[in-house]
């Protein structure tokens, strides 16, 4: 080998040499660099599992309220409707009334129905009075010689259907009875003014008519 290859050579191995040892000290960064086997600790640490809480999940839909129970009230019967019916005209007789007639016993005067329905189709002497019968009305009324009413009565088909049982149902048993014929006559005291009467026929088990009756005022006041 001739002299100049030779030293070549030589200098190409000393650098060489020189490189390696300078790659094996130069950066300690290289030296202390974490392993790939190294874990994070904030990855190492476990998550604990969360159950959900019992009032998370609804058991019901909370935008749909429960309907509410409405009770059904049970049918009225011909029973109730009977006792209505006659607690009403008791009512109405503590103002001297019968249904559907505007003039009272006790205060109103029979001109005033004249007046009003015209000229009977009947008039009558009976008992301590004179009765005038309106047929179409289903109504006859009591009047002394003063023109004082003092009986008021109802023949009305409604009333035509009502029965002693429903009577002393609503009422209670009668103050009195009395005998007419064939006819009974109930007798309740409204007040110190007024009775109200129930009419049954034995022939029928049933009323023929009612009567509101003021007993003071069949008297005369008038006559002298």
């Amino acid at each position: 080998m001739k002299p100049h290859f030779k030293i070549i050579a030589s200098s190409v191995l000393i650098g060489s040499t020189m490189m390696l040892t300078a790659c094996s000290s130069s950066s300690p960064a290289a030296t202390n660099a974490p392993t790939a086997t190294t874990v994070s600790t904030a990855t190492a640490t476990p998550i604990a599992s969360v159950s959900p809480s019992p009032t998370s999940i609804p058991t019901s839909n909370p935008t749909i309220a429960p309907k509410p129970i409405v009770a059904t009230p049970a049918p009225a019967t011909a029973t109730d409707a009977a006792n209505k019916q006659i607690k009403a005209l008791f009512e109405l007789a503590k103002k001297g009334l019968i249904p559907d007639v505007k003039f009272a016993a006790h205060i109103g005067l029979f001109d005033e129905v004249e007046e009003a329905w015209g000229k009977a189709d009947k008039t009558e002497g009976a008992g301590k009075g004179i009765y005038a019968t309106y047929s179409k009305r289903n109504v006859v009324i009591g009047f002394n010689k003063g023109m004082k009413i003092f009986d008021v009565r109802s023949n009305a088909a409604n009333l035509q259907k009502l029965t002693l049982k429903q009577i002393e149902n609503a009422l209670g048993k009668p103050n009195n009875t009395t005998v007419n014929g064939d006819d009974t006559i109930y007798i309740y005291k409204v007040n110190d003014q007024y009775q109200l009467k129930f009419i049954i026929p034995k022939s029928t088990g049933k009323v023929d008519h009612i009567s509101v009756y003021s007993p003071q005022d069949t008297i005369n006041n008038m006559a002298g």
